[in-house]
């Protein structure tokens, strides 16, 4: 599972005139599901997302001391499968790594539901984009702060 991370002053998605989703300050995550991914990356993904250190702590102002839940901002899903691209040989991408949308639906939707689960008031801090749609992602990017992650290999041999 890979995701891009960006810190937002603000970050949004609409579906041709319909927005599905909208955070002020927090994170946006766009996020790829693999071929291999199974329910111990979505757990670490969750976690990491929640208790990453991106923010200004509230109570200090100090820099990269505080995560989402300290801070109540708001985190941003957006599924996207193209960050499972491979680009090595030639110059068409390569989305052979990507789970195919019959089955990373599922995973996607019990992604969500981890998620939400650590996160108190899930209901307006949690925003997710349309699955399977052509949206637009708008994001306001703080800093900028933008940082790839992608879970352990470890995780899917273990």
């Amino acid at each position: 599972m890979r995701a891009i991370i960006q810190k937002v002053t603000k970050a949004s998605v609409t579906v041709g005139d319909r927005c599905t989703g909208s955070i002020g300050q927090g994170m946006c995550v766009l996020l790829g599901i693999s071929t291999k991914d199974t329910d111990k990356e979505i757990e670490w993904m969750a976690n990491k997302l929640v208790k990453l250190r991106i923010f200004n702590h509230p109570d200090t102002d100090k820099p990269w001391d505080a995560d989402l839940l300290q801070c109540k901002f708001g985190i941003l899903i957006v599924s996207q499968f193209t960050l499972q691209c491979v680009v090595n040989k030639g110059t068409r991408p390569d989305f052979h790594q990507a789970m195919k949308s019959e089955q990373s639906l599922p995973m996607f939707n019990k992604f969500l539901e981890v998620l939400r689960s650590k996160v108190p008031n899930s209901d307006t801090l949690v925003q997710v984009g349309e699955f399977g749609a052509f949206m637009q992602v708008h994001i306001q990017n703080d800093g900028p702060v933008t940082i790839p992650i992608e879970t352990p290999a470890s995780l899917s041999t273990s």
